[in-house]
């Protein structure tokens, strides 16, 4: 079960609490160049983004990201690091929440007017702390380790709530897989304030995928983490798609039913990869244009092994044969036909039941 934490609102897209897991990303363009910025929004939004976070790294990049933030298809979430005034001057040009770091802003004061000023406005600050920037004190006693990275993150989230700031949440990242999942299940037990996850340099697509499923998926096994951001180093529009595949693993996107397939073997006498990408493309079509699938699984197997036995837990599917397949629901079969007819018929089944957009 998911661990329930306190419910935020960022721009007006709920974190925590009941709310879905929600994705997002960070844009790789300069904040200086409003209309690279956007468009690459725009790009993002496109693929099912739901946040976006803007570096926002000196004082000339603050008019352009004021335009970035009135005309972004996302709420924008802009990331400070070393100056304060940097923080003030983003909550005053109408970002939907900022991110700031504890090891690296360490002006006490002006940390507490970021504080007072995000109470006062009711915008959303991240407390993102990285294994390599972790608050001096932090450092000092307890070294690079999980225990200084939950200290870190309860040492500046004490300054922002003792400021009354009610939208708050925190992310614990290293490059190390299992010293984020200990920072994570450590900070779960004394916070309920949401978690972001991630896993900071995770490295190109072929790894950096992999490292991201393991570690974002390993803590939302156990009902940890409310946001996610997958970072690869790559463009951010590869991030989304990775991250939405590891909700659907995890059966965490409403509306959004898992495909099964087997691996085929020497028993499979179909065509069954063409197949399961037809599929695959079906729904994922469905779903871009709006619809809603209320299913849970959907199976596309190869032979009479993995099935309709193997698969009797999907609600519906199909299974191969010598040249022919069967389509089945809950492991019944239903309708036995011709290889070339069996993508036909499935899309049917699933048409049939997909509730179009603006309906329940």
């Amino acid at each position: 079960m998911r661990f329930q934490t306190r419910k935020i609102l960022v721009g007006g897209v709920p974190i925590g609490g009941d709310a879905p897991i929600v994705v997002q990303s960070m844009c790789n363009t300069l904040a200086e160049d409003a209309e690279a910025t956007l468009g690459q929004i725009r790009r993002l939004a496109a693929v099912g983004c739901q946040l976006i976070r803007v570096a926002l790294p000196r004082p000339n990049a603050v008019a352009p990201f004021a335009r970035i933030c009135r005309e972004s298809l996302l709420p924008v979430i802009a990331d400070i690091h070393f100056d304060h005034k940097l923080a003030l001057a983003a909550l005053e040009k109408g970002a939907a929440g900022i991110r700031v770091n504890p090891g690296n802003i360490t002006d006490a004061e002006g940390v507490k007017e970021i504080a007072r000023l995000a109470a006062s406005t009711g915008q959303a600050v991240r407390v993102g702390v990285n294994l390599g920037s972790l608050s001096p004190k932090a450092r000092e006693k307890y070294g690079a380790t999980s225990e200084a990275m939950v200290e870190s993150a309860r040492e500046f989230l004490g300054v922002f709530e003792d400021a009354g700031c009610q939208n708050l949440k925190v992310s614990l990242k290293a490059s190390d897989l299992a010293l984020t999942i200990d920072a994570c299940r450590k900070f779960r037990q004394v916070s309920q304030w949401p978690l972001h996850l991630g896993i900071t340099e995770a490295g190109t697509p072929s790894a950096g995928i992999i490292k991201s499923a393991i570690g974002i998926g390993a803590l939302l096994l156990e009902g940890i983490g409310d946001t996610i951001r997958v970072s690869l180093t790559a463009p951010p529009e590869a991030e989304i798609p990775a991250a939405f595949r590891i909700l659907d693993a995890l059966g965490l996107r409403p509306g959004r039913p898992q495909l099964i397939a087997c691996p085929t073997c020497g028993r499979t006498h179909i065509e069954l990869i063409p197949l399961a990408e037809r599929v695959e493309a079906e729904i994922n079509r469905l779903l871009a244009e709006g619809y809603t699938i209320p299913l849970k699984k959907i199976a596309v197997m190869g032979c009479e092994v993995n099935g309709p036995g193997e698969a009797a837990d999907a609600d519906i599917g199909i299974a191969g044969g010598w040249g022919r397949g069967v389509l089945f629901k809950k492991g019944e079969p239903i309708r036995r036909m011709p290889e070339n007819e069996l993508f036909q018929a499935l899309a049917e089944e699933i048409q049939a039941v997909a509730i179009p957009p603006g309906k329940k």
